[in-house]
């Protein structure tokens, strides 16, 4: 099979990379780009743990053949933290929130929740479980993700916590 070339904008960076056409993306993010963030979880896009934000849209890579990203934008936890090496706002009220336990899930959620940050809407909880729903957490940490979540957009909009 003939290799291609992705070109393409990851965390900020233009790349190319060599890839089979057969391939999906979350095989070219781990394997031939080295972004461990981007979790093999279920592999049907049940899970969520290989979320990534492709043009700022939460994305199963797992679906996602590598060849649908030719000039599209991506970004993965690990173009989140600041160059000063500070967390983005949703890492941090993960911490913050104790929403981490194994964190094998953790960086998909995360992915999610950028894109209800960077919508500029505001979220209820309900609205917020709704969106997260695609992801699972095996180690039932949801309400401190929720959190998490909300903390967040709540810190990012200047808002006061925003109730059931």
């Amino acid at each position: 099979m003939d290799m291609r070339i992705l070109k393409c904008v990851v965390n900020g960076r233009g790349v190319q990379v060599g890839y089979d056409p057969r391939e999906s993306l979350l095989d070219t993010l781990r394997n031939r780009m080295n972004l461990t963030s981007v979790k093999r979880g279920c592999e049907v896009g049940e899970c969520g743990a290989c979320t990534v934000l492709i043009d700022g849209v939460a994305t199963d890579t797992c679906l996602y053949l590598t060849d649908w990203a030719q000039g599209k934008t991506i970004l993965t936890v690990e173009g989140l933290q600041a160059p000063d090496g500070s967390l983005n706002p949703v890492q941090q009220a993960f911490v913050d929130e104790f929403a981490v336990q194994c964190g094998f899930c953790i960086p998909g959620i995360i992915m999610s929740a950028m894109e209800m940050l960077n919508s500029g809407k505001t979220y209820t909880r309900d609205e917020i479980r709704k969106q997260l729903s695609g992801h699972l957490c095996r180690c039932t940490g949801y309400e401190n993700i929720v959190n998490a979540v909300q903390k967040a957009i709540d810190a990012v909009h200047g808002l006061v916590g925003v109730e059931d």
